[in-house]
């Protein structure tokens, strides 16, 4: 039986080693990957009121999935956004009913919180993900685009 709950602190270094399963193809380790910069981000992401971290356990401790959830923008065309960094299930639980849990819960936070509605992107090569987002009934579609800065 999955579990979703709110992450803790206690399961950042967990988090941050899953995040690998992003970073497995179809993904790829972003170029500028810095384990200690996550790990302190992930500090803060639980810490705050505008985010948080939804994890997936298959039994206590056995981390299966995890999501990343944001209040960002409050678009005078849409209201308050909520917005999903990163949503990801262990390999081995994929097509399980995971990122499904996941995703309505990000749902759920994100409502609770006033957000009026609540958009992820996914790379192109996500074929798999996509038809998952795509039983999930979104309101629309959209093609992203990302520029990476120099810092």
């Amino acid at each position: 039986m999955i579990a979703i709950r709110g992450a803790t602190p206690d399961d950042v270094s967990d988090l941050v080693a899953a995040y690998q399963w992003l970073f497995d193809p179809p993904g790829r380790l972003p170029p500028k990957w810095d384990p200690a910069r996550a790990t302190d981000i992930l500090g803060r992401v639980l810490a705050g009121p505008r985010s948080t971290v939804l994890v997936a356990d298959e039994r206590p401790g056995q981390l299966v999935g995890f999501c990343t959830v944001y209040l960002d923008i409050e678009s005078a065309r849409f209201g308050q956004r909520a917005w999903v960094e990163d949503l990801a299930v262990h390999p081995d639980h994929r097509s399980l009913g995971v990122g499904k849990a996941l995703l309505d819960a990000a749902k759920g936070w994100a409502e609770m919180r006033g957000a009026t509605h609540l958009e992820l992107d996914s790379g192109d090569g996500r074929v798999a993900a996509h038809r998952f987002y795509d039983r999930e009934s979104p309101s629309w579609q959209s093609r992203s685009f990302g520029w990476e800065l120099r810092h």
